[in-house]
């Protein structure tokens, strides 16, 4: 996102004069769900002074402080589980998408399912996909159902982040999300309306048009 993101942080970036991360934090506060994590690394003090403790949206934003350098998703989230505190389950929304999902339909979990995604259809920049998903099954890309891309939209069990404390800080998400489809324990639905990675100025431009 460089020469972009050289003095901002990619979540503050603006559609339609919003911070893409202020899109999110407005629907999900419209839907109760009020308590909010934040995991800053990149010029992380801009969103901590514009959110502040989340008041002005009727949130309330808690911020895990990834102050040696980004640590991936999967990383980032273990490192925020002290601040995350004792919940069953925990909503990630990747800060640097644009959608207009209103967070309104949230699905349960049933015993074998660890984690529940979001997909959507292939971009331009990712052809292939990431999973399969065949009657609501999230699977390997290998096996039978519409190949699908991942949204940054997802629901787990925060249990599953607990068992992860002795792995590697820097931890990326996609290969944990791989190994528990292939054992069956990912369930998904497509995500309906409109989603763009905002992964480079062009594509950032364009939504804004």
């Amino acid at each position: 996102m460089r020469p972009l993101t050289d003095n901002c942080p990619k979540p503050m970036l603006k559609v339609k004069g919003i911070p893409l991360i202020e899109h999110h934090i407005k629907k999900l506060v419209s839907q109760g769900l009020c308590d909010i994590v934040i995991n800053t690394a990149w010029l992380g003090e801009q969103i901590i002074e514009y959110f502040g403790n989340g008041k002005a949206w009727g949130a309330r934003i808690q911020y895990s402080e990834e102050r040696d350098g980004a640590l991936e998703t999967a990383g980032g989230i273990a490192n925020a589980l002290p601040v995350i505190g004792d919940c069953e389950y925990l909503l990630v929304v990747n800060g640097d998408i644009y959608s207009d999902y209103d967070f309104s339909s949230l699905p349960a979990l049933t015993e074998d399912i660890d984690i529940h995604l979001w997909l959507t259809d292939n971009p331009e920049h990712n052809r292939t996909g990431d999973f399969s998903l065949n009657n609501g099954k999230v699977l390997p890309l290998s096996e039978h159902g519409d190949a699908l891309t991942y949204s940054g939209i997802s629901l787990f069990r925060l249990d599953y982040f607990k068992q992860l404390k002795q792995q590697p800080k820097i931890m990326p998400l996609g290969p944990l999300l791989k190994e528990a489809s292939a054992r069956g324990r990912v369930s998904g639905s497509k995500l309906s309306g409109q989603w763009t990675d905002v992964g480079t100025p062009e594509r950032l431009a364009t939504l804004n048009k």
